[in-house]
């Protein structure tokens, strides 16, 4: 059964800023490593991307054109926004790219993003269930869970791009010194975010895979502005 996910990701729409395109071809090269694979799998499974509605199943009575004639409406109906200076970080055992800087466009698109596609979004399932309300929940992330089907919206919403899948504490300098080497020409730099994607999971375990982008209204003001 199919799964969608609403993303931001830098770097695919047809008119992205080249700040925006090369971030996509170093975290492509990144995942490409041969000497890094095996830590991220699951991030390559996933692909590159910030999540702005985490992955659900289409409500009964919901249909996929619906879905997406609802994520070109929205994206068309908003402005650009910054991903300021996003930079290699960590994040639990996790390595991320995180912004450095003003976040309030990114945490209104996500806080919108979560309402906007609510009534898109089936119960979840008994292995959903199990997946994402792990036992270290503050009483705030299981209230986000249990009315909106993940933890970290809204309040508990941090803007990132995953990197990696879980880092063994044995690998972390390693992995950090990769990181920096990596990304040094493109850490710190602004990186204009000019539409969001519908991303599917074709079939439970499957890679997900972007289903259509929609750019925002007026894409170019944030490069002229």
């Amino acid at each position: 059964m199919r799964r969608y996910a609403v993303y931001a990701v830098p770097g695919v729409g047809e008119n992205d800023a080249a700040a925006a395109l090369r971030l996509k071809a170093e975290v492509d090269t990144w995942y490409d490593r041969d000497d890094l694979r095996g830590l991220t799998i699951d991030a390559r499974r996933y692909g590159f991307h910030a999540t702005l509605a985490a992955p659900f199943h289409l409500a009964e009575g919901h249909t996929e054109a619906e879905l997406l004639a609802v994520a070109a409406a929205f994206a068309a109906g908003r402005a650009p926004v910054t991903i300021p200076g996003p930079r290699p970080a960590t994040m639990g055992s996790f390595r991320v790219l995180l912004p450095n800087g003003n976040q309030d466009g990114l945490n209104e698109l996500a806080a919108s993003a979560v309402r906007q596609f609510d009534d898109f979004r089936a119960p979840l399932n008994e292995a959903d269930v199990r997946r994402r309300r792990a036992p270290h929940l503050t009483p705030r992330q299981r209230e986000l869970f249990d009315r909106w089907g993940y933890p970290y919206v809204f309040d508990e919403f941090h803007f990132h791009l995953t990197l990696t899948d879980s880092v063994p504490a044995e690998r972390t300098a390693e992995v950090d010194a990769a990181l920096a080497q990596h990304f040094a020409n493109v850490a710190g730099v602004d990186v204009p975010l000019s539409g969001i994607t519908i991303s599917v999971e074709p079939q439970p375990g499957a890679a997900f895979e972007i289903l259509s982008v929609y750019p925002f209204a007026h894409q170019f003001a944030l490069e002229t502005a």
